[in-house]
């Protein structure tokens, strides 16, 4: 392993130290984006909000790939302390979804859990080099979250509220 000396990379691969939380730090990267979530406006989820967000998104993962190959270097290969990958991951599994909170909660729910089940091709994406790796994973399980709760509303759309 690698040293653990705190760069500002590192700091915001870690999305502000939460990465160090000792004990499942994937959920709490994904628990503070799904707070910030939460926090954004209600107009980035309608009409041409979506623009807003969509390309918020593109430059965060941008960022992500980056900070992630970075913060790497220091801390390892795909070290549990980066966490802006599920920062990421969760942001696209709402993409085009209502904004509520329980919205928040399934996604945040499901993602995990596909996020740690790894179902095919989450696993071998890890293998990709640098960055990419590290952040696509969660980026595939963001979109099966996605895919899952717009069926979930298709059939059963008093299940959100």
């Amino acid at each position: 392993m690698k040293s653990k000396s705190l760069s500002v990379e590192t700091f915001l691969a870690s999305v502000f130290g939460v990465g160090f939380i000792p004990y499942a730090p994937g959920t709490y990267g994904s628990i503070v984006a799904a707070a910030i979530y939460l926090l954004l406006p209600q107009m980035l989820f309608s009409g041409k909000g979506w623009l807003w967000y969509t390309g918020f998104l593109v430059i965060l993962i941008a960022l992500a790939v980056w900070l992630s190959s970075k913060a790497e270097k220091k801390l390892g290969p795909d070290a549990p302390q980066i966490v802006i990958d599920e920062v990421c991951g969760f942001f696209l599994s709402v993409l085009l979804l209502p904004k509520s909170f329980l919205m928040a909660v399934y996604a945040l729910v499901i993602f995990r859990a596909l996020d740690i089940a790894k179902p095919f091709p989450i696993k071998i994406s890890q293998k990709l080099p640098r960055g990419w790796g590290i952040v696509i994973d969660d980026l595939i399980a963001g979109v099966y979250t996605n895919i899952l709760i717009h069926f979930i509303k298709l059939i059963a759309p008093k299940f959100f509220g």
